[in-house]
C-alpha cells in the first residue's frame, strides 16, 4: 500500500491520491446534534459520484485521443522530413 502524507498525497508524488465514486458513495460522517437528513446526503453522494465517474471516463477519453494525435503528429513529421529536401545543399 502506497504511503500517504497527512495532507493525502502520496509521498514522493506530490499528487493527491484519487477520490473514487465507491469512496463517495459509501462514506459515512459522525452523527452531530444537529445532523442532515440522511437521505438527502445519500442522494448527493450519489450525484457526486456519478459526476466523478463520468469526469474519470471523459479524462481517460481525452488521453487516448491525445496520445492518437501525438501518434499522428510523429508519423506526419516522419513523412514530412523524408520528402522535403533541405533549400541549400550547404553544411547546414
Amino acid at each position: 500500500m502506497a504511503q500517504v502524507n497527512r495532507s493525502g498525497q502520496l509521498y514522493g508524488t506530490g499528487l493527491p491520491t484519487r477520490l473514487t465514486a465507491h469512496e463517495v458513495r459509501t462514506r459515512t460522517f459522525d452523527p452531530r446534534r444537529r445532523g442532515v437528513d440522511p437521505d438527502q446526503v445519500r442522494d448527493f453522494q450519489g450525484r457526486v459520484a456519478d459526476e466523478l465517474t463520468d469526469l474519470q471516463r471523459r479524462l481517460r477519453l481525452l488521453g487516448e485521443e491525445n496520445d492518437r494525435l501525438k501518434r499522428a503528429l510523429r508519423d506526419w513529421q516522419a513523412r514530412h522530413a523524408r520528402e522535403c529536401r533541405p533549400p541549400n545543399q550547404g553544411r547546414w
